[in-house]
């Protein structure tokens, strides 16, 4: 990765943070780090160290425990880890009806 296109990268306050609190959207978290990632052709390591500090509350708690039981792993076994825990019957539900009201 050039220096140049380096430097193009959004500082880590421009990224999507997630906590997992709230009215939240796990989809757009993942959307969010896949168009920056795709767009500064970011290495999956730079991805996957960034993690630490995108996920806040109870989002890094878990994600400190899986990472410590799991230690390094691509971008996309971390979305996979995500959509498996967030991705629950309730949110599924609450889109759907978003989406068909819309």
């Amino acid at each position: 990765m050039g220096q140049e296109l380096l430097k193009e990268v959004p500082k880590l306050k421009e990224w999507p943070h997630f906590s997992g609190e709230g009215e939240y959207d796990h989809t757009e978290f993942i959307r969010g780090i896949d168009i920056i990632k795709e767009d500064f052709a970011l290495p999956d390591r730079l991805v996957t160290e960034t993690l630490n500090n995108l996920f806040t509350r109870s989002a890094h708690r878990w994600y400190i425990k899986l990472r410590q039981a799991h230690e390094n792993q691509i971008w996309t076994w971390w979305k996979t880890q995500i959509i498996q825990k967030l991705a629950n019957d309730a949110w599924r539900f609450k889109f759907e009806t978003a989406f068909e009201s819309a």
